[in-house]
C-alpha cells in the first residue's frame, strides 16, 4: 500500500501560494465514493477507512449552510423511488432516491420582478454553521490548510431562477440579470464573511465556486461576464479580502481561460481544478500568469489518469511537478472516480512524493 507524506501540509501550502519553493509540492484531491470502496475492497479494509487520510491531502475546502432558506429545507413527498424536496435554493426538485441529478418542479420566484420582495434567511442562523466549526477544527487539528467555500453568482443564481431562464435573461434584460446577480451575491458575500469571523478560514482564505464554463468555452461572452459579474465580483473579493481572507480563488469546472484576465481584474488570486481536457495546461498558464495567479489542479481525470498508460501518466505529471518546483502549482484533479483504477491513481501520487520532494532534491 502506497504510504505518502503528511507532514507540514499547513506550511507548503502556505509556501507554494505565496510563490516561494515549497518543500514538497502540495495535494489536493477528491475522491467518489466509488473509488472509495473500491480501495477499500483492494485491500480488505472496513468501510471506516478513510481514504483522505491515506491518501493523504494538504488542503480542505469547507462550507457552511450557504442555502437561500435553510428553515425551508423538507421533504415533501415520495412515490416510489422518486422524492421531492425543497432543497432550500429556492425550488422544489424531484430525485431519484441514491442519484445526483434531479429535475426542478417549482420555483419559488416564479416572476423576476418580484426579486425585491424576496428575503433570504440571514446569513447568521445558527442552523448554518452546526458541524461547520467542528470540521474547521478538526482539520486545523490534523495540520492542513484550510479554505472556506461559499458559491458563486452565475451557479446559485440559476439555482433561483434556473439555468437557461437566467442565461435569457441575460441575452433579453440585461438590467434584470444584474439585479439577480447583485441580490444573490450580496448573500453569499455575507456567508463568506460570517464564516470568516466563525473560524480559523482567515488563515488562508475563501474559494468561490461558480460554474459557468463548459469544456469548451465560457457559458456567456466575456464582454458579459465584464457587464453582469464584475461589479459583484469585484465586491465580493474586496470585501472578503478587508475581512482576513488571505486568498480569494475561484472553482470553475470546464474552459475558463477567456475569463482568466476578467478574474484577475476582479482581485481573484488562482483557479481551480484547471481541468486539462477543458484546454488548460498548468505549465503554460503559470508561465503567462506568473507571479499573478495559483493553480490547483491540472492534473488530467478524463483521459489520462483513465487511460491506465503508465508512461502517459507519468510524462503528464512529471511536466505539472516540475513546473511547480518554485510555487504556485498545487496539484490535484477534479475528482477521481472509479474509471481510474487504484493502480494509475497510486502511480500519480507516487511521483508527486518523489519528484515533488524539492527539499530532498526532488
Amino acid at each position: 500500500m502506497l504510504e505518502l507524506p503528511k507532514q507540514d501540509s499547513a506550511k507548503i501550502v502556505r509556501q507554494a501560494m505565496e510563490f516561494r519553493r515549497p518543500d514538497r509540492l502540495p495535494v489536493y484531491d477528491g475522491f467518489w465514493s466509488e473509488f472509495a470502496e473500491a480501495w477499500r475492497r483492494a485491500y480488505g479494509l472496513g468501510p471506516d477507512a478513510d481514504i483522505e487520510d491515506h491518501y493523504w491531502l494538504d488542503m480542505r475546502v469547507l462550507t457552511a449552510r450557504e442555502e437561500f432558506f435553510p428553515t425551508r429545507v423538507r421533504e415533501i413527498k415520495r412515490a416510489g423511488e422518486d422524492v421531492w424536496r425543497d432543497e432550500g435554493w429556492g425550488r422544489v426538485v424531484r430525485r431519484k432516491e441514491g442519484t445526483y441529478f434531479s429535475e426542478t418542479v417549482d420555483r419559488i420566484l416564479k416572476d423576476p420582478r418580484d426579486l425585491d420582495r424576496l428575503q433570504f434567511d440571514p446569513a447568521g442562523l445558527e442552523v448554518r454553521y452546526d458541524g461547520f466549526l467542528d470540521d474547521v477544527r478538526r482539520h486545523h487539528e490534523k495540520g492542513q490548510a484550510i479554505f472556506l467555500k461559499i458559491g458563486g453568482p452565475f451557479i446559485r443564481t440559476t439555482f433561483l431562477r434556473g439555468e437557461v431562464e437566467f442565461l435569457m435573461d441575460m441575452a433579453e434584460d440585461e438590467p434584470l440579470a444584474r439585479a439577480l446577480v447583485e441580490k444573490v451575491g450580496e448573500h453569499l458575500l455575507q456567508i463568506g464573511l460570517e464564516s470568516l469571523k466563525r473560524s480559523r478560514g482567515r488563515d488562508y482564505g475563501v474559494w468561490i465556486f461558480d460554474d459557468m464554463c463548459n469544456a469548451n468555452s465560457p457559458m456567456f461572452s466575456p464582454a458579459t461576464f465584464e457587464r453582469v459579474f464584475l461589479p459583484t465580483y469585484k465586491r465580493m473579493v474586496a470585501t472578503l479580502k478587508a475581512a482576513g481572507a488571505r486568498w480569494v480563488m475561484l472553482h470553475c469546472d470546464g474552459n475558463v481561460g477567456p475569463l482568466l484576465d476578467l478574474a484577475l481584474e476582479a482581485g481573484i488570486e488562482g483557479i481551480n481544478p484547471v481541468e486539462y481536457h477543458a484546454g488548460l495546461d498548468v505549465v503554460k498558464l503559470l508561465d503567462r500568469y506568473a507571479g499573478r495567479l495559483r493553480f490547483v489542479g491540472g492534473a488530467d481525470n478524463v483521459h489520462i489518469l483513465p487511460s491506465g498508460d503508465a508512461a502517459r501518466i507519468r510524462r503528464h505529471i512529471e511536466a505539472i511537478v516540475d513546473a511547480g518546483r518554485n510555487g504556485g502549482v498545487i496539484i490535484g484533479t477534479h475528482s477521481i472516480g472509479p474509471d481510474i483504477s487504484i493502480e494509475s491513481y497510486e502511480l500519480y501520487r507516487r511521483i508527486v512524493a518523489e519528484r515533488g520532494a524539492y527539499a530532498k532534491g526532488g
